[in-house]
């Protein structure tokens, strides 16, 4: 793999950008594609928006698997740079391709940033999975160094731990939007519940009382979910 340091370094410029917030899934993917490539294939970088279209719906990788257009990464791509996080450059033969300003935008080095770009790509994972998975992207030597990158990146309010501490505590990057925060929360709840230990004290009716709840705010929320999906979709093709 080659060095990706000269190339991002690029994007590292003096003026910073606005402080990372949340952000449509979408745009997540794309940001997350762009950081990526850049870091395994920094010859194709930076990407034109039919690399980035690819990378967003590459089955590898990938939690969950998208379905991304042409509209869809243009709109996306429209919110990162009105954010801060990604620019347009005019590449070779005058075809308009973009790179990320992934490491002001986050105030992160290449450790960081590669932890933050798997979260971004397969959603929330164990200290174990993130180092797996992010040492294509930076080595990292131990679980106490990746334990240590992540601490940095909950100090920055990037990083939240969504599971309780021990053994396959699980952390998640905070650029959802609220609904989305809501949404994982529940799931968070309704799958500790399940894996409860079965010869645990037999249920109580308030914690069954309480499972229902959660299952039926579940419910709600993908129903909510769904709804503005459609309405953001309707919308951009009124606007177009």
């Amino acid at each position: 793999m080659s060095d990706d340091s000269n190339t991002e370094n690029d994007d590292a410029e003096s003026a910073s950008g606005p402080p990372a917030r949340p952000i449509s899934a979408i745009a997540r993917r794309c940001l997350g594609v762009l950081v990526e490539k850049a870091k395994t294939t920094p010859d194709n970088y930076p990407l034109s928006l039919a690399g980035i279209i690819t990378g967003c719906n590459q089955k590898s990788n990938r939690d969950p698997k998208m379905d991304v257009d042409e509209g869809d990464a243009l709109r996306a791509l429209d919110e990162l740079r009105e954010a801060g996080a990604v620019r347009e450059i005019q590449g070779s033969g005058r075809v308009t391709k973009y790179r990320h300003a992934a490491y002001e935008w986050f105030d992160v080095d290449s450790p960081g940033s590669a932890i933050m770009t798997e979260l971004l790509l397969r959603g929330p994972q164990t200290l174990g999975e993130i180092r797996t998975r992010a040492n294509r992207m930076h080595p990292f030597v131990d679980l106490t160094a990746t334990q240590a990158e992540v601490d940095s990146l909950m100090a920055k309010g990037l990083v939240e731990a969504i599971t309780p501490a021990g053994r396959g505590q699980t952390f998640a990057h905070c650029l959802y939007t609220p609904i989305e925060r809501q949404h994982l929360a529940a799931k968070v709840e309704k799958r500790a519940a399940a894996e409860a230990p079965a010869t645990g004290p037999k249920a109580s009716p308030g914690s069954l009382a309480n499972e229902n709840r959660i299952d039926k705010i579940q419910g709600r929320l993908d129903e909510v979910t769904a709804r503005l999906e459609a309405l953001e979709k309707k919308l951009a093709d009124l606007e177009s």
